[in-house]
Protein backbone atom coordinates (compact mmCIF):
# COMPACT_ATOMS: atom_id res chain seq x y z
CA UNK A 1 0.00 0.00 0.00
CA UNK A 2 1.55 3.34 -0.98
CA UNK A 3 2.39 5.86 1.68
CA UNK A 4 -0.37 8.26 0.63
CA UNK A 5 -2.92 5.97 2.32
CA UNK A 6 -0.94 5.84 5.57
CA UNK A 7 -0.55 9.62 5.54
CA UNK A 8 -4.27 10.05 4.92
CA UNK A 9 -4.96 8.01 8.05
CA UNK A 10 -2.60 10.12 10.13
CA UNK A 11 -4.05 13.32 8.71
CA UNK A 12 -7.55 12.16 9.60
CA UNK A 13 -6.46 11.47 13.16
CA UNK A 14 -4.82 14.88 13.39
CA UNK A 15 -7.96 16.53 12.02
CA UNK A 16 -10.06 14.71 14.59
CA UNK A 17 -7.77 16.05 17.29
CA UNK A 18 -8.15 19.59 15.97
CA UNK A 19 -11.95 19.27 15.94
CA UNK A 20 -11.91 18.11 19.56
CA UNK A 21 -9.67 21.00 20.48
CA UNK A 22 -12.05 23.35 18.68
CA UNK A 23 -14.87 22.02 20.83
CA UNK A 24 -12.91 22.97 23.94
CA UNK A 25 -11.98 19.39 24.83
CA UNK A 26 -8.27 19.15 25.56
CA UNK A 27 -6.62 15.78 26.26
CA UNK A 28 -5.90 15.26 29.95
CA UNK A 29 -2.36 16.04 31.07
CA UNK A 30 -0.20 12.95 31.49
CA UNK A 31 1.06 12.73 35.05
CA UNK A 32 4.84 12.63 35.29
CA UNK A 33 6.56 9.47 36.58
CA UNK A 34 7.50 11.40 39.76
CA UNK A 35 3.82 12.10 40.38
CA UNK A 36 2.40 8.68 39.53
CA UNK A 37 5.34 6.33 39.95
CA UNK A 38 4.59 4.99 36.47
CA UNK A 39 6.71 5.49 33.34
CA UNK A 40 4.53 5.07 30.25
CA UNK A 41 6.47 3.83 27.24
CA UNK A 42 5.46 3.11 23.65
CA UNK A 43 7.31 0.28 21.96
CA UNK A 44 7.12 -2.05 19.01
CA UNK A 45 6.39 -5.78 19.18
CA UNK A 46 9.53 -7.33 17.69
CA UNK A 47 12.46 -9.54 18.64
CA UNK A 48 14.84 -6.57 18.75
CA UNK A 49 12.58 -4.39 20.93
CA UNK A 50 9.81 -5.94 23.09
CA UNK A 51 8.09 -9.32 22.92
CA UNK A 52 6.58 -12.06 25.06
CA UNK A 53 8.86 -15.04 25.47
CA UNK A 54 7.86 -18.71 25.55
CA UNK A 55 6.70 -18.32 29.15
CA UNK A 56 4.63 -15.26 28.16
CA UNK A 57 6.97 -12.99 30.11
CA UNK A 58 7.99 -9.66 28.52
CA UNK A 59 11.52 -9.57 27.14
CA UNK A 60 13.59 -7.84 24.49
CA UNK A 61 16.45 -5.30 24.35
CA UNK A 62 14.25 -2.22 24.79
CA UNK A 63 12.23 -3.91 27.52
CA UNK A 64 15.34 -4.71 29.53
CA UNK A 65 16.98 -1.29 29.15
CA UNK A 66 13.85 0.68 30.02
CA UNK A 67 13.23 -1.62 32.99
CA UNK A 68 16.74 -0.94 34.32
CA UNK A 69 16.22 2.82 33.95
CA UNK A 70 12.81 2.75 35.64
CA UNK A 71 14.06 0.54 38.46
CA UNK A 72 16.89 2.99 39.14
CA UNK A 73 14.27 5.71 39.59
CA UNK A 74 11.88 3.54 41.62
CA UNK A 75 9.18 3.56 38.94
CA UNK A 76 7.03 0.90 37.34
CA UNK A 77 6.77 0.66 33.56
CA UNK A 78 3.48 0.64 31.69
CA UNK A 79 3.96 -0.50 28.11
CA UNK A 80 1.91 0.53 25.10
CA UNK A 81 2.82 -2.06 22.47
CA UNK A 82 2.34 -1.33 18.76
CA UNK A 83 3.28 -3.10 15.55
CA UNK A 84 4.47 -0.12 13.52
CA UNK A 85 6.95 2.67 14.19
CA UNK A 86 4.41 5.21 12.93
CA UNK A 87 1.97 4.13 15.65
CA UNK A 88 4.69 4.37 18.30
CA UNK A 89 5.54 7.93 17.28
CA UNK A 90 1.85 8.86 17.07
CA UNK A 91 1.33 7.63 20.64
CA UNK A 92 4.26 9.79 21.78
CA UNK A 93 3.10 12.86 19.88
CA UNK A 94 -0.49 12.58 21.10
CA UNK A 95 0.61 12.58 24.74
CA UNK A 96 -0.42 9.01 25.52
CA UNK A 97 3.06 8.06 26.76
CA UNK A 98 6.14 9.75 28.20
CA UNK A 99 8.68 7.98 26.06
CA UNK A 100 9.19 5.86 22.96
CA UNK A 101 11.66 2.95 23.07
CA UNK A 102 11.22 0.96 19.89
CA UNK A 103 14.57 0.57 18.16
CA UNK A 104 14.26 4.12 16.82
CA UNK A 105 17.07 5.60 14.75
CA UNK A 106 18.02 9.10 15.86
CA UNK A 107 17.09 11.35 12.93
CA UNK A 108 16.91 15.14 12.43
CA UNK A 109 13.30 14.76 11.27
CA UNK A 110 12.38 13.11 14.58
CA UNK A 111 14.43 15.52 16.67
CA UNK A 112 12.25 18.32 15.28
CA UNK A 113 9.16 16.66 16.81
CA UNK A 114 10.46 15.13 20.03
CA UNK A 115 13.12 15.44 22.70
CA UNK A 116 16.05 13.17 21.91
CA UNK A 117 16.72 10.61 24.60
CA UNK A 118 19.90 8.65 25.19
CA UNK A 119 21.32 6.43 22.44
CA UNK A 120 22.21 2.85 23.29
CA UNK A 121 22.98 0.76 20.16
CA UNK A 122 24.85 1.37 16.92
CA UNK A 123 23.50 -0.15 13.72
CA UNK A 124 23.99 -0.02 9.98
CA UNK A 125 21.08 0.38 7.58
CA UNK A 126 21.32 -2.43 5.04
CA UNK A 127 19.74 -3.14 1.67
CA UNK A 128 18.56 -6.75 1.83
CA UNK A 129 17.53 -8.87 -1.16
CA UNK A 130 16.97 -12.53 -1.98
CA UNK A 131 20.35 -14.16 -2.58
CA UNK A 132 19.16 -15.40 -6.00
CA UNK A 133 17.83 -12.00 -7.11
CA UNK A 134 19.19 -10.79 -10.43
CA UNK A 135 20.58 -8.25 -10.63
CA UNK A 136 21.84 -8.14 -7.06
CA UNK A 137 22.70 -4.47 -6.45
CA UNK A 138 26.24 -3.92 -5.22
CA UNK A 139 26.31 -0.13 -5.50
CA UNK A 140 23.90 2.72 -4.90
CA UNK A 141 23.67 3.30 -8.65
CA UNK A 142 22.54 -0.29 -9.20
CA UNK A 143 19.65 0.23 -6.74
CA UNK A 144 17.80 1.83 -9.65
CA UNK A 145 17.52 -1.64 -11.19
CA UNK A 146 15.56 -3.31 -8.37
CA UNK A 147 12.17 -2.97 -6.72
CA UNK A 148 12.53 -1.57 -3.19
CA UNK A 149 9.82 -1.60 -0.56
CA UNK A 150 10.29 -0.23 2.96
CA UNK A 151 8.27 0.34 6.11
CA UNK A 152 6.22 3.52 5.96
CA UNK A 153 7.28 6.56 8.03
CA UNK A 154 10.58 4.88 8.87
CA UNK A 155 14.23 5.90 8.93
CA UNK A 156 14.58 3.79 5.78
CA UNK A 157 12.19 6.06 3.91
CA UNK A 158 14.23 9.07 5.06
CA UNK A 159 17.41 7.44 3.80
CA UNK A 160 15.90 6.57 0.43
CA UNK A 161 14.51 10.10 0.05
CA UNK A 162 18.05 11.43 0.36
CA UNK A 163 19.35 8.89 -2.17
CA UNK A 164 16.58 9.75 -4.63
CA UNK A 165 17.67 13.39 -4.48
CA UNK A 166 21.30 12.49 -5.20
CA UNK A 167 20.93 9.60 -7.67
CA UNK A 168 18.67 9.32 -10.67
CA UNK A 169 16.48 6.30 -11.30
CA UNK A 170 16.05 5.06 -7.71
CA UNK A 171 12.42 4.49 -6.79
CA UNK A 172 10.80 2.90 -3.78
CA UNK A 173 7.43 2.22 -2.25
CA UNK A 174 6.46 2.67 1.38
CA UNK A 175 4.50 -0.15 2.94
CA UNK A 176 2.53 -0.18 6.21
CA UNK A 177 3.93 -3.59 7.15
CA UNK A 178 6.78 -4.04 9.64
CA UNK A 179 10.40 -4.49 8.71
CA UNK A 180 10.33 -8.13 9.83
CA UNK A 181 7.33 -8.90 7.61
CA UNK A 182 8.94 -7.17 4.65
CA UNK A 183 12.10 -9.23 5.15
CA UNK A 184 9.93 -12.36 5.08
CA UNK A 185 8.31 -11.09 1.87
CA UNK A 186 11.73 -10.66 0.30
CA UNK A 187 12.68 -14.20 1.39
CA UNK A 188 9.50 -15.55 -0.21
CA UNK A 189 10.28 -13.48 -3.33
CA UNK A 190 7.05 -11.54 -2.90
CA UNK A 191 9.06 -8.31 -2.77
CA UNK A 192 12.30 -7.31 -4.42
CA UNK A 193 14.49 -5.74 -1.74
CA UNK A 194 13.99 -3.86 1.51
CA UNK A 195 15.98 -1.83 4.02
CA UNK A 196 16.51 -2.96 7.59
CA UNK A 197 18.73 -2.21 10.57
CA UNK A 198 21.65 -4.59 10.91
CA UNK A 199 20.47 -5.93 14.30
CA UNK A 200 17.09 -6.84 12.80
CA UNK A 201 18.80 -8.50 9.82
CA UNK A 202 21.07 -10.42 12.20
CA UNK A 203 18.09 -11.93 14.01
CA UNK A 204 15.66 -12.47 11.11
CA UNK A 205 18.24 -13.87 8.69
CA UNK A 206 18.60 -16.99 10.81
CA UNK A 207 15.00 -17.87 10.00
CA UNK A 208 15.36 -16.91 6.33
CA UNK A 209 18.91 -17.80 5.27
CA UNK A 210 18.12 -16.90 1.63
CA UNK A 211 18.28 -13.22 2.61
CA UNK A 212 21.46 -11.49 1.55
CA UNK A 213 22.87 -8.12 2.52
CA UNK A 214 23.51 -6.42 -0.81
CA UNK A 215 24.72 -3.05 0.51
CA UNK A 216 25.46 -1.16 3.68
CA UNK A 217 23.84 2.26 3.23
CA UNK A 218 25.00 3.94 6.44
CA UNK A 219 27.92 3.56 8.81
CA UNK A 220 27.14 3.68 12.48
CA UNK A 221 23.68 5.12 13.10
CA UNK A 222 22.42 5.25 16.67
CA UNK A 223 19.27 3.69 18.05
CA UNK A 224 17.82 5.30 21.14
CA UNK A 225 14.85 6.74 22.94
CA UNK A 226 12.64 9.72 22.24
CA UNK A 227 10.58 11.67 24.74
CA UNK A 228 7.50 13.84 24.40
CA UNK A 229 8.23 17.52 23.84
CA UNK A 230 6.96 18.45 27.31
CA UNK A 231 9.10 15.89 29.15
CA UNK A 232 12.33 17.89 29.55
CA UNK A 233 12.93 16.82 33.13
CA UNK A 234 12.46 13.15 32.20
CA UNK A 235 14.81 13.55 29.24
CA UNK A 236 17.49 14.94 31.56
CA UNK A 237 16.99 12.04 33.97
CA UNK A 238 17.31 9.53 31.11
CA UNK A 239 20.54 11.14 29.90
CA UNK A 240 21.90 11.24 33.46
CA UNK A 241 21.16 7.53 33.88
CA UNK A 242 22.82 6.72 30.54
CA UNK A 243 26.07 8.27 31.78
CA UNK A 244 26.27 5.92 34.78
CA UNK A 245 28.24 2.70 35.10
CA UNK A 246 24.94 0.96 35.84
CA UNK A 247 23.63 1.91 32.39
CA UNK A 248 26.82 0.73 30.70
CA UNK A 249 26.50 -2.61 32.46
CA UNK A 250 22.85 -2.89 31.43
CA UNK A 251 23.69 -2.22 27.78
CA UNK A 252 26.50 -4.78 27.85
CA UNK A 253 24.15 -7.34 29.42
CA UNK A 254 21.53 -6.71 26.74
CA UNK A 255 24.14 -7.07 24.01
CA UNK A 256 25.30 -10.40 25.42
CA UNK A 257 21.79 -11.71 26.07
CA UNK A 258 20.23 -10.92 22.70
CA UNK A 259 23.09 -10.65 20.18
CA UNK A 260 26.41 -11.74 21.64
CA UNK A 261 25.93 -15.48 21.02
CA UNK A 262 24.82 -15.13 17.39
CA UNK A 263 27.59 -16.42 15.14
CA UNK A 264 28.76 -14.92 11.92
CA UNK A 265 26.13 -15.81 9.34
CA UNK A 266 26.48 -19.36 8.02
CA UNK A 267 24.14 -19.85 5.08
CA UNK A 268 24.73 -23.59 4.75
CA UNK A 269 24.22 -24.31 8.46
CA UNK A 270 21.07 -22.21 8.76
CA UNK A 271 19.58 -23.52 5.54
CA UNK A 272 20.12 -27.08 6.83
CA UNK A 273 18.59 -26.22 10.21
CA UNK A 274 15.47 -24.69 8.68
CA UNK A 275 15.09 -27.64 6.32
CA UNK A 276 15.45 -30.14 9.14
CA UNK A 277 12.91 -28.27 11.26
CA UNK A 278 10.42 -29.13 8.51
CA UNK A 279 11.68 -32.62 7.70
CA UNK A 280 12.99 -34.12 10.95
CA UNK A 281 11.74 -32.21 13.98
CA UNK A 282 8.08 -33.33 13.60
CA UNK A 283 9.21 -36.95 14.10
CA UNK A 284 10.63 -36.16 17.54
CA UNK A 285 8.61 -33.15 18.73
CA UNK A 286 6.28 -35.25 20.89
CA UNK A 287 9.26 -36.78 22.69
CA UNK A 288 10.74 -33.34 23.45
CA UNK A 289 7.38 -32.12 24.76
CA UNK A 290 6.97 -35.22 26.93
CA UNK A 291 10.48 -34.72 28.31
CA UNK A 292 9.59 -31.12 29.15
CA UNK A 293 6.52 -32.29 31.04
CA UNK A 294 8.48 -34.79 33.09
CA UNK A 295 11.64 -32.75 33.80
CA UNK A 296 10.73 -29.09 33.40
CA UNK A 297 13.47 -28.56 30.82
CA UNK A 298 11.88 -26.55 27.95
CA UNK A 299 11.24 -28.52 24.77
CA UNK A 300 12.86 -25.90 22.54
CA UNK A 301 16.05 -26.07 24.63
CA UNK A 302 16.09 -29.88 24.44
CA UNK A 303 15.50 -29.76 20.69
CA UNK A 304 18.35 -27.27 20.26
CA UNK A 305 20.64 -29.43 22.42
CA UNK A 306 19.72 -32.48 20.37
CA UNK A 307 20.30 -30.65 17.10
CA UNK A 308 23.73 -29.54 18.27
CA UNK A 309 24.56 -33.11 19.26
CA UNK A 310 23.20 -35.11 16.32
CA UNK A 311 21.23 -32.90 13.91
CA UNK A 312 18.24 -35.01 15.04
CA UNK A 313 19.74 -38.21 13.71
CA UNK A 314 18.75 -41.03 16.10
CA UNK A 315 21.38 -43.33 14.56
CA UNK A 316 24.29 -40.91 15.04
CA UNK A 317 27.56 -42.42 16.29
CA UNK A 318 30.73 -40.46 17.01
CA UNK A 319 34.33 -41.74 16.78
CA UNK A 320 34.53 -41.54 20.58
CA UNK A 321 31.59 -43.91 21.04
CA UNK A 322 28.79 -41.55 22.04
CA UNK A 323 25.54 -42.48 20.32
CA UNK A 324 22.02 -41.51 19.45
CA UNK A 325 19.96 -38.39 19.04
CA UNK A 326 21.29 -36.99 22.36
CA UNK A 327 24.80 -38.45 21.90
CA UNK A 328 24.93 -40.20 25.27
CA UNK A 329 28.02 -41.97 26.53
CA UNK A 330 27.68 -45.62 27.51
CA UNK A 331 28.20 -44.81 31.20
CA UNK A 332 25.66 -41.99 31.23
CA UNK A 333 23.10 -44.14 29.43
CA UNK A 334 23.55 -47.02 31.85
CA UNK A 335 23.27 -44.70 34.88
CA UNK A 336 19.96 -43.41 33.50
CA UNK A 337 18.54 -46.85 32.72
CA UNK A 338 18.77 -46.56 28.93
CA UNK A 339 18.91 -49.96 27.26
CA UNK A 340 19.23 -48.65 23.69
CA UNK A 341 20.88 -45.29 23.02
CA UNK A 342 19.64 -45.40 19.40
CA UNK A 343 16.01 -45.41 20.55
CA UNK A 344 15.01 -41.72 20.40
CA UNK A 345 12.24 -42.14 22.98
CA UNK A 346 14.69 -43.43 25.60
CA UNK A 347 17.51 -41.14 24.54
CA UNK A 348 15.54 -37.88 24.65
CA UNK A 349 14.03 -38.71 28.02
CA UNK A 350 17.45 -39.63 29.40
CA UNK A 351 19.13 -36.54 27.94
CA UNK A 352 16.48 -34.34 29.54
CA UNK A 353 16.88 -36.04 32.92
CA UNK A 354 20.66 -35.71 32.70
CA UNK A 355 20.46 -31.99 31.88
CA UNK A 356 17.93 -31.48 34.68
CA UNK A 357 20.36 -33.18 37.07
CA UNK A 358 23.21 -30.91 35.93
CA UNK A 359 20.91 -27.93 36.47
CA UNK A 360 19.73 -29.06 39.90
CA UNK A 361 23.26 -29.68 41.20
CA UNK A 362 24.34 -26.09 40.63
CA UNK A 363 24.13 -23.68 43.58
CA UNK A 364 20.66 -22.21 44.01
CA UNK A 365 21.92 -18.63 44.02
CA UNK A 366 22.98 -18.76 40.35
CA UNK A 367 20.36 -16.75 38.42
CA UNK A 368 18.79 -17.61 35.12
CA UNK A 369 19.71 -17.77 32.32
CA UNK A 370 23.30 -18.22 33.60
CA UNK A 371 22.25 -21.35 35.52
CA UNK A 372 20.96 -23.00 32.32
CA UNK A 373 24.11 -22.11 30.39
CA UNK A 374 26.33 -23.57 33.11
CA UNK A 375 24.16 -26.71 33.15
CA UNK A 376 24.67 -27.06 29.39
CA UNK A 377 28.41 -26.61 29.83
CA UNK A 378 28.33 -29.37 32.45
CA UNK A 379 26.38 -31.60 30.02
CA UNK A 380 29.13 -31.04 27.47
CA UNK A 381 32.38 -31.09 29.41
CA UNK A 382 31.42 -32.72 32.71
CA UNK A 383 30.44 -31.34 36.10
CA UNK A 384 33.96 -31.69 37.51
CA UNK A 385 35.53 -29.42 34.92
CA UNK A 386 32.79 -26.82 35.42
CA UNK A 387 33.46 -26.88 39.18
CA UNK A 388 37.17 -26.44 38.44
CA UNK A 389 36.40 -23.45 36.24
CA UNK A 390 34.16 -21.91 38.90
CA UNK A 391 36.94 -22.18 41.46
CA UNK A 392 39.43 -20.75 38.98
CA UNK A 393 37.03 -17.84 38.35
CA UNK A 394 37.05 -16.98 42.06
CA UNK A 395 40.86 -16.97 42.12
CA UNK A 396 40.95 -14.65 39.11
CA UNK A 397 38.44 -12.23 40.59
CA UNK A 398 35.68 -13.28 38.20
CA UNK A 399 32.08 -14.11 39.04
CA UNK A 400 31.55 -17.90 38.92
CA UNK A 401 27.77 -17.37 38.75
CA UNK A 402 28.02 -15.24 35.58
CA UNK A 403 28.08 -16.99 32.21
CA UNK A 404 29.76 -13.93 30.69
CA UNK A 405 32.70 -14.36 33.07
CA UNK A 406 32.71 -18.14 32.79
CA UNK A 407 33.03 -17.90 29.01
CA UNK A 408 36.41 -16.29 29.64
CA UNK A 409 37.50 -18.75 32.33
CA UNK A 410 36.46 -22.11 30.86
CA UNK A 411 39.01 -21.98 28.00
CA UNK A 412 41.76 -21.68 30.64
CA UNK A 413 41.16 -25.38 31.40
CA UNK A 414 43.24 -25.97 28.26
CA UNK A 415 45.98 -23.51 29.29
CA UNK A 416 49.03 -25.12 30.90
CA UNK A 417 49.44 -22.07 33.12
CA UNK A 418 46.18 -22.93 34.88
CA UNK A 419 44.93 -26.50 34.44
CA UNK A 420 47.75 -28.26 36.39
CA UNK A 421 46.41 -26.58 39.54
CA UNK A 422 42.83 -27.76 39.03
CA UNK A 423 41.40 -30.93 40.52
CA UNK A 424 40.27 -32.51 37.24
CA UNK A 425 43.15 -31.27 35.10
CA UNK A 426 43.19 -30.54 31.40
CA UNK A 427 40.00 -30.13 29.38
CA UNK A 428 39.14 -28.52 26.06
CA UNK A 429 37.42 -25.69 27.88
CA UNK A 430 36.74 -23.71 24.73
CA UNK A 431 34.34 -26.44 23.56
CA UNK A 432 31.53 -25.80 26.08
CA UNK A 433 31.67 -22.09 25.26
CA UNK A 434 31.07 -22.86 21.60
CA UNK A 435 28.57 -25.57 22.57
CA UNK A 436 26.38 -23.17 24.57
CA UNK A 437 26.67 -20.45 21.95
CA UNK A 438 25.41 -22.74 19.21
CA UNK A 439 22.55 -24.09 21.31
CA UNK A 440 21.36 -20.56 22.12
CA UNK A 441 21.58 -19.75 18.43
CA UNK A 442 19.63 -22.86 17.37
CA UNK A 443 17.08 -22.43 20.17
CA UNK A 444 16.01 -19.04 18.86
CA UNK A 445 15.22 -20.48 15.45
CA UNK A 446 13.62 -23.68 16.77
CA UNK A 447 11.57 -21.79 19.35
CA UNK A 448 9.75 -19.87 16.62
CA UNK A 449 8.86 -23.16 14.92
CA UNK A 450 7.56 -24.67 18.16
CA UNK A 451 5.40 -21.66 18.92
CA UNK A 452 3.95 -21.93 15.40
CA UNK A 453 2.83 -25.51 16.12
CA UNK A 454 0.79 -24.35 19.14
CA UNK A 455 0.97 -27.90 20.46
CA UNK A 456 0.48 -28.17 24.24
CA UNK A 457 2.89 -30.47 26.07
CA UNK A 458 1.38 -33.94 26.62
CA UNK A 459 1.04 -35.37 30.11
CA UNK A 460 4.18 -37.20 31.23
Amino acid sequence: MPIRHAKTTLTTLSLAGLLLAGCGEEPPRLATPEESGILKVATRNAATTWYLDRDEAPAGPEHDLVSHFAEARGWQVEWAVHDAVADVLQALESGEVHMAAAGLTHLPSREARFLTGPAHTTIVEQLVCHREARPLPRSVEQMAEVEIRVTADSSYADKLDSLVNDHSGITFEEDPRTTEILLAAVAEQEAGCTLADSNIVQVVRRHYPVLEVALNLTSGDWLGWYLAADQKALAEQAHDWRSTAEAEAAIEMVENRYYGYIDEFDFVDLRALNRRIDERLPDFLEFFLMAESSTGIPADLLAALSYQESHWNPQAVSPTGVRGIMMLTRNTAESLGVSDRLDPTQAIDAGARYLADRHQRLPEEIPEPDRTYLALASYNIGRGHVLDARELARKLGKNPDSWDDMQEVLPLKADKRYYPETRYGYARGYEPVHFVQRIRHYRDVIGVALVATETPPPAP
